[in-house]
């Protein structure tokens, strides 16, 4: 199910407006990267009927407040179990791009994510297939939530928040290594290329010789405990459990003398060939999150870490252009070190079906359908693509790309589709030229954005 942000409103509201405006960009000089920091944290959101004691002082009604204050120093943070108690979190939360509640406990997944950076795309709540009944793991919807989050011009995260089934039984470790297989298999459909980050409550420890955790990290470039407080090597599966939180710690905060044990919340990212996360102060700010008399607010801790993130500078990114729909798509990893355009096509009717550009190389990259009729332009020698245009407009309810319009270094031009007025052009700036694509597509070309690299001819 998607469910629209008040930001995603925003957004379709300033679209609509700009109906009849002509927007042009011209990527100058950009950044060489930045830093961001992040937080995951189970805030133990369920109805205090369901609380029972489960750690000295569980109470969301009165601690969901101060949870709300103390994750706003946060760029970026994911939470678990916001159930009931999710209006009091935003009242005291300040950032400004926040997900819409999936509902309170029995209906909602209690995942939600609060930014500092705007949303560029619907969010995507995703139940588990399987759920057990032990441990009331099928009671509310469980799953993970996906969102695509933009930190600078062309600059986007693919940003996933979990939270997987509970407990040890050998059901629990059947269906939970069930939803980290499902999980793996979504990115791997649907992050194609991109730069991801995953966070939340995993339920699952590296030492657990039952537990798959390593199949997601298999697929990302890191973890920031392993990579920070284990040598860059987790754990071995099977070897002792490295477990701190038992519930005698619970009246002592924690400090980064614990910071070695193993915890089920965790951090994981991974790059792509535009850009390179280097985490860093991996931290637990368990004496933080303490109500006045010292009482942790919620049954887990919580789990931040910063990033610094670096850009390639053999390629610059556009942003993206369009709708929310259709399947995620990256040319980042396929392009070269010095990539040369032979030719570009597009297959259009009443809107574009399909863009595609073939490289010297012989890569072909290719986004959208069959549809409409095709049409391309092979380059002569030295020729390079330095702009495109592009228009969008609804179809049958969804946003997509109904006009493009690419012009060359010789001043020829490939065109398809019908324009709407809401248009924008990217320039490739003086020296560079147009590589390749990121976007969405499915049938037809739902969102766009083009990829530079300098002139290598």
């Amino acid at each position: 199910m998607r469910t629209f942000t008040d930001a995603a409103k925003k957004l379709v509201l300033t679209t609509a407006f700009a109906a009849l405006t002509v927007f042009s960009v011209s990527l100058g000089n950009c950044q060489a990267g930045g830093s961001f920091s992040v937080l995951s944290y189970n805030v133990d959101g369920l109805p205090q009927i369901l609380q029972d004691g489960r750690f000295p002082g569980g109470n969301p009604a009165l601690y969901t407040p101060y949870i709300g204050a103390k994750v706003i120093p946060y760029d970026i943070v994911n939470v678990q179990e916001d159930f009931n108690s999710h209006a009091a979190l935003y009242a005291a939360d300040t950032h400004p791009y926040r997900t819409a509640t999936s509902g309170g406990a029995g209906t909602g997944s209690g995942l939600n994510t609060m930014s500092n950076f705007p949303f560029s795309d619907d969010i995507d709540r995703v139940t588990w297939k399987v759920s057990s009944s032990d441990n009331g793991n099928n009671l509310t919807p469980k799953g993970f939530t996906w969102l695509r989050i933009r930190i600078a011009q062309g600059v986007y995260i693919d940003y996933y928040n979990l939270h997987t089934g509970a407990g040890t039984g050998t059901a629990d470790e059947t269906d939970r290594d069930a939803n980290i297989d499902q999980l793996v298999a979504y990115i791997n459909a649907n992050s194609i290329g991109n730069a991801v980050i995953v966070t939340g409550d995993t339920n699952s420890r590296y030492t657990r010789a039952a537990d798959n955790i390593r199949d997601l990290l298999d697929v990302m470039t890191g973890d920031p405990w392993v990579s920070l407080e284990q040598g860059g090597v987790p754990p071995a599966a099977g070897s002792a459990d490295l477990v701190w939180d038992s519930a005698v710690n619970y009246a002592t905060p924690l400090t980064s003398a614990q910071y070695p044990y193993e915890f089920v919340d965790k951090i994981f990212y991974r790059n792509n060939n535009y850009i390179s996360f280097t985490p860093y102060n991996y931290n637990l700010p368990d004496a933080t999150f303490r109500d006045p008399s010292g009482d942790m607010l919620s049954d887990h801790y919580p789990l931040s870490a910063n990033f610094k993130y670096t850009l390639n500078p053999n390629f610059r990114f556009s942003d993206q252009f369009g709708g929310p729909h259709g399947t995620s798509y990256n040319d980042v990893n396929s392009l070269p070190v010095n990539p040369v355009v032979q030719a570009i096509g597009m297959r259009s009717g009443s809107r574009v079906n399909q863009v595609n550009l073939t490289l010297t190389n012989g890569t072909t990259l290719v986004h959208g359908g069959t549809g409409g009729t095709g049409n391309s332009l092979l380059l002569a020698s030295g020729e390079y693509i330095t702009s495109v245009t592009l228009d969008s407009a609804q179809y049958n309810g969804n946003t997509r790309v109904f006009y493009a319009s690419f012009a060359t270094s010789l001043g020829r031009t490939l065109s398809g589709g019908a324009t709407t007025g809401t248009t924008v052009t990217y320039t490739a700036p003086a020296g560079w030229q147009i590589v390749g694509f990121h976007g969405r597509c499915g049938d037809e070309l739902d969102k766009a954005g083009v990829i530079y690299a300098p002139v290598n001819q």
